[in-house]
C-alpha cells in the first residue's frame, strides 16, 4: 500500500512539472518592439509606411506652390479611403491613423476629419447650436485642398512551405480645385517565411 501511495505521488508531482513546463508564458514588452510572427501585415509595417510615405508626399513641389500662391497658408488635407486589396485583413483604420499623426506630426500641413467622424462633428455642432451657450457656428468649416486615397495589395508566391510575400501600397494626392494629381507614392514590403527544419 505504502509503495503504491508512493508512486501515485511520484505521478502527480511529474503531472505538474510537466504542466509547468508545457505551460503558456506571457509578458509584457515595449510597444515599439517589433515581434514578427508570421509574415503577416503588423503594427510596424504600417508605422513606417505611413511615415515614409507622407515623408515623400511632403517633398514635392505641390506644398510649396500651394503656400506661395495662398500667402505662405498650410495646405489642407483630408484622407478619402485607403482600400484593402490584399489577400488577408489588414485594420485599415490603423493604417489610416498612422497616416494622419504622420502629417500632423510634421506641422507642413493641416488635416481634416472626413466621413463619419465629419458627420459626427458637424451632429455634435448641431444639437450644441441649439442647447449651448457660445456655440460654434454652422457652415464657417475649413474646407479640404487635398485629398489623400490608396489601396493595399498583396502578392504571394509559395513552394513547399516556404513563401514570400509582397506588400504594395500605392497613395496619390488630388487638388480638390484642379483633380490635378500632385503626388503619386509608392511602397513595397518583401516578407519571407521560410518552413521550419522541424516541421512546425
Amino acid at each position: 500500500m505504502k509503495k503504491v501511495l508512493t508512486l501515485a505521488v511520484v505521478a502527480a508531482m511529474s503531472t505538474g512539472m510537466l504542466t509547468a513546463c508545457g505551460g503558456t508564458q506571457v509578458k509584457r514588452v515595449d510597444s515599439n518592439t517589433e515581434i514578427a510572427l508570421t509574415d503577416r501585415w503588423n503594427d510596424k509595417d504600417s508605422q513606417l509606411v505611413s511615415k515614409e510615405m507622407i515623408g515623400d508626399m511632403l517633398s514635392f513641389p505641390w506644398i510649396r506652390d500651394h503656400r506661395a500662391s495662398n500667402g505662405g497658408e498650410k495646405p489642407t488635407v483630408i484622407i478619402q479611403r485607403v482600400r484593402n486589396k490584399s489577400h488577408e485583413h489588414i485594420a485599415a483604420d490603423t493604417f489610416l491613423n498612422d497616416l494622419k499623426r504622420a502629417i500632423i506630426r510634421t506641422g507642413d500641413a493641416r488635416f481634416i476629419a472626413a466621413g463619419s467622424e465629419r458627420d459626427d462633428i458637424r451632429g455634435e455642432r448641431a444639437d450644441q447650436e441649439l442647447n449651448a451657450k457660445k456655440a460654434k457656428q454652422m457652415g464657417i468649416e475649413i474646407a479640404a485642398d487635398f485629398a489623400l486615397s490608396g489601396s493595399i495589395n498583396s502578392f504571394v508566391d509559395q513552394v513547399d512551405g516556404d513563401r514570400v510575400t509582397t506588400y504594395q501600397i500605392d497613395l496619390k494626392l488630388i487638388n480638390m480645385e484642379s483633380n490635378e494629381e500632385v503626388w503619386n507614392g509608392q511602397k513595397k514590403i518583401k516578407k519571407f517565411q521560410e518552413k521550419s527544419s522541424y516541421g512546425w
